[in-house]
């Protein structure tokens, strides 16, 4: 991210994240608050260092795991994924976004895949066209799966490397923003992380959580979104 700041020409930037973007952007501003002067992460807040591997403590019963255990794996996942990539695709993106079907479950079977045995919507959100479908699919059928998820497959390593950092905090100014149907937000303790954000972050500007709206942020609710961004971009300008 540095790199692509360099190559733009700017000295500074803002920089913005969703999902595993996330943690990328709030990571950037944690080390290099000389080169990324705010940040805001979209769906997945910041989490300072644990005191264990992050694997060790993820849940898991003789029947279950937490879907990022059962991504661990090299191979297993990426077969589920690319057995139909493009009702994988259909799947996480409508899927997620769909109100009046079950959510994508956190907890794995064992006995068998995170996508399960469900119907792929037939019809799609309006912020998403079978064009899009096809491009995305065609997209993951020359690529595969592998490399998403090798981020998984590096979190205890990250967490290594984190050490010099425990206890540190995202020192700029920053925006948190999350849909309050998100998976992410219902995850084990996640309510008295972004509750307490703020000590982690302590230029947090605001925590936004926008109602009726999944995972896919800023594809749901695109106006919201934009314009909280403008808005606190607005508000670095003024200062």
């Amino acid at each position: 991210m540095v790199g692509l700041v360099d190559a733009i020409g700017d000295g500074s930037a803002v920089v913005i994240g969703h999902d595993w973007g996330a943690p990328v952007a709030w990571h950037c501003a944690l080390f290099r608050p000389d080169r990324f002067h705010a940040v805001a992460g979209l769906s997945v807040p910041f989490r300072p260092r644990g005191p264990a591997a992050p694997t060790s403590v993820m849940a898991q019963t003789e029947t279950a795991m937490f879907y990022q255990l059962y991504f661990q794996a090299e191979g297993i996942a990426e077969r589920e994924f690319e057995q139909n990539v493009g009702r994988t695709v259909r799947l996480v993106l409508a899927g997620s976004a769909d109100k009046d079907s079950p959510p994508i479950r956190p907890m794995v079977p064992r006995q068998g895949g995170w996508l399960g045995s469900r119907s792929a919507p037939t019809s799609l959100p309006d912020w998403l066209s079978e064009k899009d479908i096809d491009y995305y699919a065609s997209e993951f059928e020359r690529t595969g799966f592998r490399g998403g998820l090798n981020w998984y497959r590096n979190i205890d390593r990250n967490w290594e490397l984190m050490a010099p950092w425990s206890g540190a905090k995202v020192g700029v100014p920053a925006l948190y923003m999350a849909g309050d149907r998100d998976l992410v937000v219902k995850f084990p303790g996640m309510d008295q992380l972004i509750a307490n954000l703020k000590q982690f972050v302590p230029k947090l500007q605001q925590t936004i959580i926008l109602p009726d709206c999944g995972h896919w942020t800023q594809q749901e609710k695109a106006d919201e979104v934009n314009s909280a961004l403008i808005a606190f971009l607005k508000s670095l300008d003024s200062k």
